[in-house]
């Protein structure tokens, strides 16, 4: 440990040196511009704050709140007391707020005046929070200046596998569960963004997706790794986004559909200059990809990669093999297996398993998933793929035990949505599953049969769902039926699929 480890607070203690007089991070919101200097001294003081307050290393901090300096502050500042940031998805229901708070134990949790109420009404839900501070300048909680300190704080030298941050995946098998990723998976992404893109200090990043998803936090880290301006957006805006990079000049970002193509809309509604926008990476439909670098002539990074793998396992120029998620990235041996673990021929669908330094460090406190996860020596991600000759890794679906609904970049598991669905007094069984989407690229449909003598419309079922779990994951698409296709006394989901699962129209 020190001699031989570096963490995500050396790497801002270094970049203060390095960079001390560039921008580091830019609000849209305010306007506010900070140096890399002057993060590091705002990063120590926070920290300061927090080690008196009781903080101590492996506690966990909550943050529930949207993109902002101080969201991005306390995330140096556990890595630099060893502590682990635990930021929940702020589109979750309050029930399900409280659950992965309370999943995660924190001792301070963090809070955006805009989810105070929310925070309020499950706080007597939450025995382990010692305090509750507003990350925002109004708020009912403690006030996030006041946490800071000039007394000198002490670092702790931290391990690189020491975990960092506790991000909830979606919930397989009725549950969400808490990947701890460390500091060595964080760094470890950040190089392999770095090295792909070849980012400099020329380089400016539009951080529009939400810190609480991997690819937010990581590349946004990505960029701080090398001197480059992160230009911060609280929350996705279009229009915002276009005059973002026609001002600033912002050179890459992360997509999930539909992002990028509201923003080639909206472009071609002003006619503003986005010919700066050289590198965008993530996951798209082929026609908006191809739009984006004739439009642009920048390019679009192809991938494959969850949470659990730092966010990442495959990646490359989508033009090198349009469809594919890209090669292995450089430190990740990736194999297909069989169902009885053995690797199969090139050619083959096969389930996607990872080795490397990019490999989460577990499940939080779930001991028989991470042994199934981590079985034989491999991350198992549950997802299908194939490798071509040359080494392209091409999706192909996902598990029957991981099937996975993904609408713009967030994973939607069809149990928890099938479960709150039979909720519903008028319905007697129900089938969810992922159809194309025009927008979305993947959409969330319910095939449902209704009890004897109930009637109940798509709308009203829709909306009875977005008020029980996050909107997100309420269907876009309903189709009531007469009865489900069984196969040995069991739902055939396979057919539902095959009868239901086409392109749809009317709602969504």
């Amino acid at each position: 440990m020190g001699l031989y480890d570096f963490s995500v607070y050396d790497l801002i203690r270094r970049n203060a040196v390095c960079y001390a007089g560039l921008p580091a991070w830019f609000e849209a919101e305010t306007g506010k511009t900070i140096h890399f200097g002057d993060f590091k001294t705002q990063v120590d003081r926070l920290a300061a704050g927090l080690q008196q307050a009781g903080v101590q290393a492996g506690d966990r901090i909550g943050i529930v709140g949207k993109n902002s300096l101080g969201f991005f502050q306390l995330v140096g500042a556990a890595a630099a007391l060893g502590a682990i940031v635990l930021p929940v998805n702020w589109r979750l229901s309050a029930g399900e707020v409280a659950f992965n708070l309370n999943d995660g134990t924190p001792v301070m949790v963090f809070v955006d005046d805009e989810f105070a109420p929310v925070i309020s009404g499950v706080r007597d839900q939450l025995p382990s929070v010692r305090r509750f501070v507003n990350l925002t300048e109004a708020g009912p909680f403690e006030a996030f200046d006041a946490l800071t300190s000039d007394a000198p704080s002490v670092p702790k030298p931290v391990d690189a596998d020491t975990g960092l941050v506790i991000i909830h995946t979606a919930a397989v098998a009725g549950r969400p569960r808490g990947a701890l990723l460390s500091h060595a998976n964080l760094l470890c992404a950040s190089l392999h963004f770095n090295h792909c893109f070849g980012l400099t200090t020329h380089d400016v990043h539009l951080n529009l997706l939400p810190l609480f998803h991997v690819a937010g936090l990581f590349m946004a880290v990505a960029a701080f790794h090398t001197g480059v301006l992160n230009v911060n957006m609280k929350r996705f805006d279009a229009a915002e986004a276009v005059a973002l990079i026609q001002s600033k000049r912002a050179s890459v970002f992360f997509d999930f559909s539909p992002i990028l193509g509201a923003i080639l809309d909206e472009q071609e509604k002003t006619g503003a200059d986005i010919s700066s926008l050289r590198a965008v990476m993530g996951l798209d439909g082929s026609d908006t990809i191809e739009r984006y670098q004739k439009v642009t002539g920048g390019t679009f990074y192809s991938m494959y990669g969850q949470t659990e793998t730092a966010c990442l396992a495959a990646l490359g120029p989508y033009d090198d093999c349009p469809g594919a998620a890209g090669r292995p990235i450089a430190m990740g041996v990736v194999t297909l297996v069989d169902e009885a673990d053995n690797p199969v021929p090139t050619g083959e669908v096969g389930e996607i398993t990872l080795t490397g330094p990019m490999v989460f460090k577990g499940y939080w406190n779930l001991a028989a998933d991470n042994a199934h996860t981590f079985r034989n020596g491999r991350h198992h991600t549950g997802d299908m793929g194939r490798m071509d000759a040359d080494g392209f890794l091409w999706f192909a679906g996902r598990k029957p035990e991981k099937e996975l609904i993904k609408p713009g970049g967030e994973n939607v598991y069809p149990a928890e949505v099938e479960a709150v669905i039979l909720e519903h007094p008028a319905v007697s069984q129900a089938v969810v599953i992922g159809v194309p989407d025009p927008k979305w690229k993947e959409g969330i449909k319910a095939v449902c049969v209704l009890a004897p003598g109930q009637s109940l419309t798509a709308r009203d079922l829709i909306d009875f769902v977005g008020q029980r779990i996050a909107r997100y994951k309420k269907p876009q698409y309903v189709e009531f039926v007469d009865a489900l296709p069984e196969k040995n006394g069991v739902i055939d989901r396979d057919e539902v699929k095959k009868r239901y699962g086409g392109e749809q129209h009317g709602q969504a």
